[in-house]
Formats: C-alpha cells, structure tokens, sequence
C-alpha cells in the first residue's frame, strides 16, 4: 500500500527525523539564529496579537513570538518535537499552548491575527488546499508571515556539502523541484500562484540571504551536514568509515567559510507575507 504524501510526511516527523530534529534542538537553533531574527523581523508582531506558530517543531519560535504578543499557540505534527516543546514550555513556565496537527486539514477557527512559521509551510501534499486552510485560522485583517527556502543550488550550507560528498555516497535521484520537501517552495512565482489560489492578497514575497551557522569548528560543522540536510538524508545507511571520509571532504569544502566565530555558510530564504 502506498502511503498519501500527507502520511509520509507524517511518518517521517514521528519517526527516525522527528526523534533525530527532537534530540538535536539545541544545536538547529545555533544553525538557524540568523535567519529566525530576520524572520521575526519581517513578521512585525504586536502587543496583543494572538499568534499560531505552525511546524513549530520544538518551540523555539513559539517562545520567542510569546515575548513580544499576547498568546501563542504551536501547532506541529511530530510528537518527538512537541515532547520537548511542552517540556520546554513547562520548565520556563511560558503559557504557550502546543497542538499536533496537520495544518493542511486542521479545523481552525478564525482566532488569529498572525499566523507564522519558520521552515513549517514545504511539505504540504496539496499546498493550494492547505494554504487555503491555513486561511480559515485568520481572523480579519490577519496575516500569514512565513520564511521558506530557495533553491538548494542558492543554499551553500546544503548543496555543497553534497557535492563534495557525491563520490562517497549512492548516486541520487534528481528531486522533483515541486515535490513536499524543504526546496519545495525555491520557485518565487510559483509560490506566489498558490497563495493566489488559495485566496490570499497583498502578497510580499522578499529574499533573505544569511547564514548557518554550522559549527564553531570545522570538524564539528561537517559532523552536523550528516545530521541535518540532504547529505544526511543520503549517507543515513554508510557505514562509520564512509562517514568518516565524507567529513574530511565537507571539512575541505567548507573551509571557506571558517571564522574565529564559528563557520557560517550562505543559506537563501523568501521572507513571504500575505493578508486575509
């Protein structure tokens, strides 16, 4: 029996990624500091807004939205990563409320002044029905902010981690460019097409060009692009020794964007908002 889209991916955020995404918080945090506070920039929150975080993941956005409005809700579909959402949330005593949910069906009520999300929006099955149904969450005059990857080719910190690993991993299948996946959305027209279709205005769709920040060293930078990206996804049956070899060559690759800071690697983003 082949799987929906929409189950595949839920099965991917529950299974083996969700856990891995769950443990590695902490360090995706690091990776993603710059581009979240353009994100949260762009998104303009206000005091007394009611906000929905959606792909929240671990909380980390939720939390930082909750210091600047009246409510947050964090909605996601990986229980791994609301585990540590709600763990989180208790141990800092924040009153953001945590749902699991697939956006792209949730029965929402129209509560929201913003809807946000930092890398949540890519992997929708049908993304004109789903943004459509992201729409039902916002109340009047409400907004949809979100941050989203272009193309892998424009993100350094992924594509060239996979080059330099080509001849140490199986041969890969071309990705279908709009596939549910994290470049799903790297086409700017395109985008701009499905929120139209599912009924939004005022559409912005701006570039961000940042950084990851992948490591304070080198060898701890190429240990996390088998963590986290598509050299992850595959090299995730290699064996220790190919690992190995694969980081020395990452190592060589990113040596490049190696500072007394830490190593950042170029990293591409549309910074997209739409109105009701």
């Amino acid at each position: 029996m082949t799987l929906s889209a929409n189950a595949q991916q839920s099965e991917y955020w529950n299974g083996v990624a969700g856990e891995r995404w769950a443990r590695l918080q902490e360090r995706i945090d690091l990776h993603m500091a710059d581009i979240t506070q353009a994100a949260l920039r762009f998104a303009q929150a206000q005091p007394g807004e009611n906000v929905l975080d959606i792909g929240c993941g671990c909380g980390t956005t939720s939390f930082l939205l909750s210091r600047q409005v009246r409510a947050v809700t964090g909605l996601d579909i990986s229980k791994p990563m609301l585990k540590v959402a709600r763990a989180r949330s208790a141990s800092q005593k924040a009153e953001v409320e945590f749902l699991e949910g697939d956006a792209s069906e949730y029965p929402f009520a129209p509560d929201y002044d913003l809807v946000f999300s930092r890398f949540g929006i890519m992997f929708f099955a049908d993304p004109v029905r789903a943004f459509a149904n992201i729409r039902t969450a916002l109340a009047a005059n409400g907004r949809l902010v979100f941050v989203c990857w272009r193309s892998m080719a424009e993100n350094l910190w992924a594509s060239e981690p996979l080059a330099a690993a080509r001849h140490l991993i199986p041969p890969q299948h071309p990705e279908e460019s709009m596939a549910p996946g994290p470049f799903a959305f790297a086409d700017g027209d395109r985008l701009r097409g499905i929120l139209e279709h599912a009924g939004y205005a005022s559409i912005t769709i701006e570039r961000f060009d940042g950084v990851m920040h992948m490591g304070n060293v080198l060898a701890d930078a190429a240990s996390e692009t088998l963590s986290i990206g598509p050299l992850a996804r595959a090299a995730a049956e290699l064996d220790d020794e190919a690992r190995i070899a694969i980081c020395k060559a990452v190592e060589a690759a990113f040596a490049k964007y190696a500072t007394p800071q830490g190593v950042f690697a170029p990293a591409a983003c549309w910074c997209v908002r739409a109105q009701t």
